[in-house]
C-alpha cells in the first residue's frame, strides 16, 4: 500500500496551496486501510489554517514580558525577501522594524533613522537590543526603495521590556 499527500508547491516564487491525497493499494484490505486513512487525512487537511499573505514576528507575542536582546525571526507569506541592492522586482522586497512610532501607510517610503530599522540586505532575523519599558514593534515589509507594502504586510506588537 502506498499512501502520499501534497500540501503546498512553489509557482513563480509564490507558494500556492494545494491538498491532493493519492493512495495506491493492491489488496482489497488495503484499500479500505488506505481509504480510511486518505479520509482521515483529508479531513486533518481541511481543518488546518491556509497561510494568510502578510507578516508574522516570530520569537515574541503581543503583550509579552521580555528580556533585551529580544531575538526576532521575521516571515512573509505572498512575497519573497530579496536584497535591495537586487532592485526592484515585482512581488519581493525586505524587512523593516519600526520601533516605537507608527508604521507608513502604503505606497509611503520608510525613513532612515533610530526608529526604523532597515534589514535591505534579505535579513529575516534580529536580536534587538531595547531598553526597559513598554515599546511597540512593527515588522513592516517594503520594496527596495523601501516604499511599505502597507498594512496588508505590516504587524504591530506591544512589548514589556523588564
Amino acid at each position: 500500500m502506498a499512501f502520499a499527500v501534497k500540501r503546498s508547491a512553489v509557482v513563480s516564487g509564490r507558494v500556492q496551496r494545494r491538498s491532493a491525497v493519492k493512495v495506491q493499494a493492491s489488496s482489497f484490505a488495503d484499500k479500505i486501510r488506505a481509504t480510511a486513512a486518505a479520509v482521515v487525512v483529508s479531513a486533518g487537511l481541511a481543518a488546518a489554517p491556509a497561510f494568510a499573505d502578510g507578516v508574522s514576528l516570530i520569537g515574541v507575542k503581543d503583550g509579552a514580558n521580555v528580556a533585551s536582546p529580544l531575538h526576532l525571526e521575521f516571515v512573509v507569506e505572498g512575497l519573497s525577501v530579496k536584497p535591495a541592492a537586487d532592485g526592484l522586482v515585482d512581488g519581493t522586497g525586505h524587512h523593516h522594524l519600526i520601533v516605537d512610532v507608527a508604521a507608513p501607510a502604503k505606497g509611503e517610503k520608510i525613513p532612515f533613522d533610530d526608529a526604523h530599522k532597515h534589514f535591505g540586505k534579505g535579513q529575516t532575523s534580529v536580536d534587538l537590543e531595547l531598553p526597559a519599558g513598554k515599546h511597540t514593534l512593527t515588522l513592516q515589509f517594503a520594496n527596495a526603495e523601501h516604499v511599505s507594502y502597507g498594512p496588508e504586510f505590516s504587524k504591530t506588537v506591544t512589548v514589556n521590556v523588564k
